[in-house]
């Protein structure tokens, strides 16, 4: 009789082939996924095809280009060997106060670009719908705060936050707002406004204060380009919405 830890290492090839497999044809479909969720959250953002087909490659392209801001100089303290003999306490490492730097930039694709659709979209909304300018301001209001309290700094990485939290927080509230069918041509815009200043204003700008306790070199603000939280949570929530 053969075991089980046999059979299992009898098929465990053919097993490990068949994933390898999977993960390959997922990792070259996903890029088209990708661009073809973005044209269908762009179409529902009234875009022609062209323009938001313009405006997505420049949301890929501009996530290489960093505008700098602002540079933060803080003094930190680091521990240098092997340091000094103490005759008592044995070898005492030497601590020195080094100066080190923060580049506080804005990415094109991941910030401005996104920026620049949220005030198209908010003349749309002002134009075809205005009476639901006040949704913008209470689902952008709510997804700020969210955004701001679950938002941490990491040491040497930045800003962090759930990825999918502010477009399902910016859905959801679009949503309990503009229930009526006479908002739908307006409801895509309403949650991507509100997707977008989530992140931007909760996440980033009212966090700033919180880059001195970050050793980071650059703190770029959307600077993850096309999976940035401003970009991904503003595009989804359009998709979905």
């Amino acid at each position: 009789m053969v075991s089980r830890r046999g059979l299992l290492a009898e098929r465990f090839p053919q097993l490990g082939c068949l994933i390898a497999a999977v993960v390959a044809v997922t990792m070259c479909i996903w890029p088209f996924v990708l661009v073809n969720a973005m044209q269908m959250a762009l179409t529902k953002l009234h875009l022609h095809s062209i323009v938001g087909f313009g405006v997505m490659i420049g949301i890929v392209a501009g996530s290489f280009v960093n505008f700098p801001l602002h540079r933060l100089e803080r003094e930190v303290e680091q521990v240098e060997a092997p340091g000094r003999w103490h005759r008592w306490l044995g070898r005492v490492p030497l601590v020195r106060r080094t100066k080190t730097e923060t580049i506080i930039a804005v990415n094109l694709g991941g910030c401005l670009i996104p920026v620049a659709l949220a005030c198209f979209e908010l003349l749309i909304v002002a134009i075809n719908a205005p009476r639901a300018m006040w949704a913008i301001v209470v689902a952008s209001v709510a997804n700020i705060i969210v955004c701001y309290r679950v938002a941490r700094p990491i040491q040497g990485l930045g800003i962090a936050m759930p990825a999918l939290l502010p477009p399902a927080v910016s859905v959801g509230v679009t949503w309990l707002l503009l229930m009526s069918s006479d908002y739908d041509p307006v409801r895509a815009p309403v949650a991507f406004i509100a997707g977008i200043a989530g992140p931007l204003i909760g996440a980033d700008l009212l966090h700033l204060r919180d880059i001195s306790r970050i050793s980071v070199g650059v703190l770029s603000i959307g600077g993850a380009g096309t999976f940035d939280g401003i970009v991904l949570s503003g595009l989804l929530a359009a998709l979905v919405a």
